[in-house]
């Protein structure tokens, strides 16, 4: 298959395009901007169909989290593209079994949980998705009759493999049976059901003016030959040729009878219309529909309306069953209490037909020959096989609901840490034990200088570099102390300002220039909510408050590594999206060893869902600190700000267009996220880096960039605006520049200030 992909990608952009995927490389809109997204892996035609009812229960309970589905075969790509368009937030071609395609992947989508559906084991993307952080279940495991003897024969190759698996929920006890003795251990499997019985019907109903045209017809028995599909090679049968066959068998004899011939492929329509036509038979095709003389056929030429039919049908034919196709989904008709005939070629659904068989719901024929004899049988009793049918569909349903919470469950265990490229580690590792040595020696040098203040220090900090929230949280509690009469100061270093000063103290509601401050710091001094001293050596600067000002607490900003300053509580802010920054220094954006989290005094999970479930994250917390409370909290939007009038306006009020977003934060896909949850159209967007300080010609081209993709203003964060240079919005003019003020949200916060205090 790659070699045909690359074969085909040399001539073709589409194919190229294909064989990207299948190294890793996915396209840019297929991303995650925030924690707890989920990866479903699902092969096949059946697969998909596996997973239908499954994405749409958790995109209905968890709408914010974002869900990827990847298929190896050409036609389950098209059936996800169609059946998961607005459910999956992406859907790619599954990446090679390679450990560093497959890496490259989960560092992209960064996902809580990887859900394999059905029958595939693939060692590496088992092994990498755990390394990876992610939690792994297989759903609607099953093992066919082919693949357990040679599961069977590498029991020790698959006992292993299997072993990545947190939990494989079989659709039978047989199936269990089945994996345990491929190599899965007893407590690891459970029997779950099938999913594919979950299926729920159009909501849109049959189209109106395909119900005209039967009410105009009033045609007395309906055949519904579905999704037929041409032959597989040249020694397999056509199954429009069947069943135009079948149906001139039956004309002479039945004539209120109408065949809705419903072709799989689009790109079949018109090849079907002409054997249609050669055959004799009067027909209309969906797209032109006129008036039908029975017997006749209606060729379904179209996308999406063919679920909605059944429920009109006397019998149905399912397509892909005849020729060696794999067949396709019979539930859809046996949800009407239709009656169903299949050829023998059922792989794709083999534990379905089974039931079906064993329950006496289905009528199986060997060949097109009797196809004609099947109908007419079924036409003159259709209501004892529909019935069984109904009933064998119904009495299963109800798996979706049960695997749902058992995904999210898993989503919550997982902790996404995807590891880096193998040339990063091989390079980078070695310095990265330099950069932990150096920290050792470090916090030793500084714990022998320690001093402390009078007045109590809570030090706000984290353990990665930039992007886990420390900021807001230091203006949060600010403004929360300052309306207790705590009369809170801000000890803060002034990262990348231009001033040269040692020293910087600016009064609560005092003003100074960003230059002199610091972006950061100058948020602290617009807010008015605290005083604020800038300066390496925070000691001093916080004597030099205490004679002049008397702060009743000090709030120590990014505080965490600035050991030589002695603090009363010690508050780590974890960031969801990125617990630990892949790494140490330089290899990641971690500053010290997960170890250093014993120092500190409370925990705070920073962008955290309502309702989101972080039990993994915990329990790998607690293996570092056993005793600090573990708070969580997210971003919460105040309003937009017009830059150039200052003017606040609340979020619900403001109704954007699409917008061009940037920003220059250590983590700019909590921006990102923010853009999303909020529902706003962002044509494109751009992160600079931390701190960055925009120039005129960056203005002008970001503002050229808007133009181009038609974006009617431009949105930054309040971080960034601080570093504009002079006469900003007249360089983006005329279009508007708008800046996202953010507060905090802290669960249990009351406890949380108790806790501090």
């Amino acid at each position: 298959m790659t070699l045909y992909l690359l074969y085909r990608g040399i001539r073709n952009r589409r194919y190229f395009a294909t064989l990207a995927e299948r190294l890793g490389f996915l396209p840019g809109a297929i991303q995650t901007t925030g924690s707890g997204a989920i990866w479903f892996h699902a092969v096949s035609v059946g697969e998909v169909f596996s997973s239908v009812e499954l994405i749409r229960t958790l995109r209905a309970a968890h709408p914010l989290t974002r869900m990827f589905v990847s298929t190896t075969t050409l036609a389950g790509r098209e059936t996800a593209d169609r059946k998961l368009a607005g459910l999956a937030d992406g859907v790619f071609f599954a990446p090679l079994d390679y450990p560093s395609v497959v890496r490259r992947v989960l560092r992209r989508l960064r996902p809580a949980a990887v859900v394999v559906l059905e029958t595939e084991i693939w060692p590496h993307l088992y092994r990498e998705s755990k390394r990876a952080g992610a939690s792994l279940v297989v759903v609607n495991g099953r093992i066919s009759d082919s693949a357990l003897t040679r599961y069977r024969r590498w029991h020790w190759f698959f006992r292993h493999v299997l072993s990545f698996a947190d939990t494989i929920f079989a659709q039978s006890i047989e199936d269990k049976r089945r994996y345990v003795g491929a190599g899965a251990r007893l407590d690891q499997v459970r029997v779950a059901g099938n999913l594919k019985y979950d299926f729920t019907p159009p909501s849109s109903g049959i189209a109106p003016s395909i119900a005209e045209f039967l009410d105009r017809t009033r045609p007395k028995e309906i055949w519904i030959a579905a999704s037929t599909m041409p032959p597989a090679d040249s020694t397999d049968v056509d199954e429009d040729d069947e069943v135009l066959r079948a149906f001139q068998g039956l004309a002479g004899t039945r004539p209120g009878l109408l065949l809705i011939l419903a072709p799989r492929r689009p790109e079949r329509f018109d090849v079907v219309a002409e054997k249609v036509k050669r055959a004799g038979a009067n027909f209309v095709r969906r797209t032109n529909l006129g008036t039908l003389a029975l017997p006749g056929v209606l060729l379904l030429d179209s996308i999406g309306e063919l679920a909605a039919l059944f429920e009109r049908a006397d019998v149905v034919f399912m397509g892909g069953t005849l020729a060696r196709r794999g067949g396709h989904n019979i539930l859809e008709p046996a949800y009407f209490a239709k009656p169903i005939i299949v050829g023998p070629h059922m792989e794709n659904f083999a534990a379905i037909a089974r039931e079906f068989h064993g329950a006496g719901a289905l009528k199986s024929i060997e060949n097109g020959d009797s196809l004609g004899a099947a109908v007419a049988r079924l036409l003159d009793d259709p209501e004892t096989l529909g019935a069984r049918a109904r009933d064998l569909a119904t009495s299963k349903r109800g798996v979706v609901d049960r695997i749902a919470e058992e995904v999210w469950t898993a989503c919550a265990n997982g902790v996404p840490d995807p590891p880096r490229t193998l040339v990063a580690r091989v390079f980078l590792t070695p310095l990265s034990w330099i950069w932990a040595a150096g920290h050792r020696a470090n916090v030793a040098r500084q714990l022998a200088q320690r001093r402390a203040l009078s007045t109590p220090v809570i030090s706000i900090g984290g353990l990665t570099m930039g992007g886990s929230g420390k900021s807001p949280m230091v203006a949060h509690l600010a403004r929360r102390l300052r309306e207790r009469g705590r009369n809170p100061a801000i000890l803060t270093r002034g990262y990348h300002r231009k001033s040269h000063d040692q020293m910087v103290i600016v009064p609560r509601g005092e003003k100074a220039s960003a230059e002199l401050t610091g972006d950061e710091a100058q948020i602290y001094v617009r807010a008015g909510d605290a005083h604020v001293a800038i300066g390496a050596d925070r000691y001093d600067a916080g004597r030099r408050m205490e004679e002049t000002l008397s702060p009743g607490v000090f709030l120590l900003d990014d505080g965490f590594q600035h050991i030589r300053l002695a603090r009363t509580r010690d508050i780590v802010m974890i960031d969801a999206l990125d617990p630990f920054g892949g790494g140490m220094f330089p290899l990641g954006r971690r500053r010290e060893p997960c170890g250093s989290l014993h120092r500190a005094s409370a925990i705070v999970v920073t962008r955290v869902e309502p309702g989101q479930d972080i039990a993994g994250l915990r329990r790998m917390l607690r293996t570092f600190n056993r005793d600090a409370p573990i708070y969580t909290a997210r971003v919460a939007p105040c309003g937009w700000i017009d830059y150039e009038s200052k003017a606040m306006r609340p979020v619900a009020d403001v109704k954007f267009g699409a917008v061009a977003a940037f920003c220059g934060l250590g983590n700019p896909r909590a921006f990102w996220r923010t853009l999303e949850e909020l529902e706003i159209d962002v044509a494109f967007r751009w992160a600079f880096g931390d701190h960055h300080h925009y120039q005129p010609s960056e203005l002008e081209r970001l503002a050229q960039q808007a133009a181009e993709c038609g974006a009617e203003a431009l949105v930054t964060t309040e971080k960034d605006v601080m570093n504009f240079c002079d006469q900003a919005a007249a360089i983006v003019a005329p279009h508007k520049l708008l800046w996202l003020k953010i507060g905090i949200e802290i669960d249990r916060e009351e406890e949380f200030f108790q806790h501090i205090l």
